[in-house]
């Protein structure tokens, strides 16, 4: 097809050309850039209706508004019914990958269990697809799902895994002989005609309906079969039915969900998580989920939970070649499947298997969301960061945060502290301690304006970069505080948010805006124990610094003030004569001795000083 390049107005008129004939058919349509690439598919109920969307309104998303400036030309395809416009829309999004159609996060090729078209036939698992007559089930969801099918078959009927061409004419011929998996009763011998064809075939016949679901057949027939032997009076025989049906009964009540009067339903259920979602689709049988799987759709076009939804039905139908009759899903659906019937369950069984979807759905993307913090430890902090910056309105991401913290006894050795935060992890080097020289007494809000002033004073004659955010450890007071230094007195414009606490001395609430306003949020999430986190450290910090100052004037000497007394000196001076008063009485003598007359003239001169004050 020869695509037209036009300016812009030219590109208009040619489009409502196309638009005037378009007809109000259901259909799938293309969207052509200028180098004739395929940009973007869609599906309509009404082709018309759908297409003239796009150009007869102001769209409210951007990156829509960006695809319709790339058009310059469409075609389209009418179908018959909305059913064939949404699969062909699947298949030309297969077959395409437009640039601004929602990318199916799924490269996985996944594990079947066949039984092979052959004389005693084998049963394994596979991921390769043979057309030649062969019987496949699945595909199961996971590698895990066809080995815990397969042990289950594999307990209940011994069959041959060897690899052997096995024929009438080879096995008359005798030309193999039992293995090991014969001697440990996992294989009858079918390869030297231990077993017939019949009795093999008969098993096989169970197995094939236990893939398909149908194990509630299989334990009838097994439990019929077994009252019957044991009428006969075959108790041996009996006994290995019995043990066959228990075992299939065991794998039976664990793996029903529901009622088993609840057979052949499609359960679909979304979570989002921007720009993503994950769709969980279950299939029940008999009340057992028989396949489950959880699949990514990535976002290009801001698209609705109902479009998406729509194209994972189709997607994932088609893709386990499911025919069920009934859909179960979270919300209404605009969409038509011939022979579907689509269910929002209130309450009863339907309900339990949909919240069963949907917790699955939360368990894959908080899988997700773990698996990726692994690779990626950095991920996670940037995501809280962003959510700080969407929670309190910044126009930046606060990639670098200071708290601030007091810390004093009845106003004796005031100190305070600023821990600093880089990219949501503690940066140590960037701690700091403070002496409060200005303030006298127990006063928390001046102790913070002297701090804060010092700290960006600082930073401002020294041009080091500033915070993107300010917490201080208190509530209203403490953060007008800092307020009054940081705009009125530097004229800075640095966001300021107060960590507040209980009784208990835990941490409460977020404050942030003048006035403040409690920012609400949960106390169990992620976000609530970073800044908790940030809280107890900036604590931890500034108490630390203020236990170390006192402790350091409450082992305080007189020797200390004593010029020419260095810490040597003291130590040598209090390990021989073991107190100060002891040095005191000490001679002259003595003195020398130990710490030379030089120094010994400049303690005693010291000392008597000191006795001369008292």
């Amino acid at each position: 097809m020869k695509i037209k390049l036009v300016m812009n107005e030219e590109i208009l008129e040619y489009i409502k050309t196309i638009l005037a004939v378009m007809p109000e058919k259901p259909g799938c349509y293309e969207y052509f850039d200028e180098k004739g690439a395929i940009i973007y598919v869609g599906k309509a109920k009404n082709l018309k209706r759908r297409v003239s969307s796009y150009f007869n309104k102001q769209q409210d998303s951007n990156k829509t508004r960006v695809l319709v400036k790339q058009i310059r030309d469409i075609k389209y395809f009418v179908v018959d019914t909305e059913q064939d416009a949404l699969l062909l829309e699947n298949s030309l999004i297969k077959q395409y990958h437009p640039r601004y159609n929602v990318l199916l996060k799924d490269d996985k090729t996944y594990p079947s269990i066949v039984v092979k078209n052959e004389y005693f036939p084998r049963i394994y698992q596979t991921r390769n697809i043979i057309r030649d007559g062969s019987r496949y089930y699945g595909p199961y969801p996971s590698v895990y799902t066809a080995k815990v099918m397969l042990q289950l078959v594999k307990e209940l009927y011994p069959l041959r895994t060897c690899k052997y061409p096995l024929t009438p004419e080879n096995i008359r011929d005798g030309k193999y002989s039992v293995c090991l998996e014969y001697h440990i009763k996992r294989c009858k011998g079918p390869c030297e005609g231990l077993q017939s064809l019949e009795e093999y075939m008969r098993n096989v016949a169970e197995i094939k309906e236990i893939l398909r679901g149908n194990i509630s057949q299989v334990s009838k027939h097994l439990y019929e079969q077994m009252m019957q032997l044991s009428a006969e009076l075959k108790f041996e025989e009996a006994q290995k039915v019995k043990e066959k049906y228990e075992a299939i009964e065991n794998y039976r009540s664990k793996s029903i969900v529901v009622t088993p009067m609840l057979h052949n339903i499609d359960v679909f259920s979304i979570t989002e998580n921007e720009p993503s979602v994950y769709i969980n689709y279950l299939h029940i049988g008999n009340g057992a989920v028989v396949q489950a799987y959880t699949f990514e759709y990535k976002k290009k076009l801001d698209e609705s939970k109902e479009e998406l939804l729509s194209l994972g039905i189709v997607e994932m139908r088609k893709r386990f070649d499911s025919t069920a009759k009934e859909i179960i899903v979270p919300f209404t659906l605009d969409i038509e499947l011939e022979g579907v019937q689509f269910t929002v369950p209130q309450r009863g069984d339907k309900k339990k298997l949909l919240e069963l979807s949907e917790m699955n759905g939360r368990q894959y993307k908080l899988d997700k969301l773990k698996q990726s913090e692994k690779l990626n430890p950095e991920q996670r902090n940037v995501k809280l960061l962003k959510e700080i910056q969407t929670y309190l309105h910044l126009e930046e991401l606060p990639a670098q945060i200071e708290c601030f913290d007091n810390s004093n006894i009845q106003g004796s050795d005031p100190v305070a502290a600023c821990v600093v935060f880089k990219m949501g992890k503690p940066s140590k080097a960037d701690y700091r301690k403070y002496n409060i020289k200005t303030v006298e007494g127990p006063d928390d809000y001046a102790s913070m304006r002297e701090v804060v002033r010092r700290r960006y004073t600082r930073m401002i004659d020294e041009k080091s970069s500033l915070p993107n955010l300010i917490i201080t450890d208190g509530g209203k007071g403490q953060m007008e505080a800092v307020r009054s230094v940081v705009e009125n007195e530097l004229h800075l414009h640095i966001p300021i948010a107060g960590l507040a606490k209980d009784d208990r001395h835990r941490t409460a609430e977020l404050l942030f805006g003048f006035p403040p306003e409690v920012i609400g949020m949960k106390m169990d999430s992620p976000l609530f124990h970073l800044l908790t986190r940030m809280q107890d450290e900036v604590h931890r910090f500034a108490i630390s610094f203020h236990r170390d100052k006192r402790s350091k004037g409450q082992n305080h000497s007189v020797l200390d003030d004593i010029k020419g007394i260095g810490e040597k000196t003291k130590t040598l001076l209090l390990k021989h004569f073991k107190s100060v008063k002891r040095i005191r009485e000490a001679s002259a003598e003595e003195l020398f001795s130990l710490i030379g007359e030089k120094k010994a003239v400049a303690l005693m001169d010291g000392l008597n000083k000191e006795t001369r004050k008292e």
